[in-house]
């Protein structure tokens, strides 16, 4: 009989000790996983909009209006701030 409690328990400390180092890996790699996903954020954010080409010499107004509603578009989608929807403005307008 003490050869079966003996073997038992050892079993019981293998077990809980298996259990121990298992939930501490288990933590360790979600909080590298959650550092690598706080890392990568930053990197998936939108890149900024490409600069509205200037206006070419002689453009007739529907074009001044046509690149004025995208700008208005780009501003209303949160894309521009309103600095740099001024800007692109005076830049089509002259």
């Amino acid at each position: 009989m003490p050869g079966l409690i003996r073997g038992v328990a050892r079993t019981a400390v293998v077990a809980g000790t298996a259990t121990a180092v298992s939930n501490r890996v288990s933590r360790r790699q979600a909080g590298r996983w959650a550092q690598h996903d706080d890392q990568q954020q930053p990197q998936a954010a939108a890149p900024a909009p490409a600069p509205t080409p200037p206006a070419p010499p002689g453009d007739d107004m529907s074009n001044k209006i046509d690149q004025l509603k995208q700008l208005g578009d780009l501003k209303a989608q949160g894309v521009l701030t309103e600095e740099e929807f001024a800007a692109e403005k005076r830049k089509i307008l002259g």
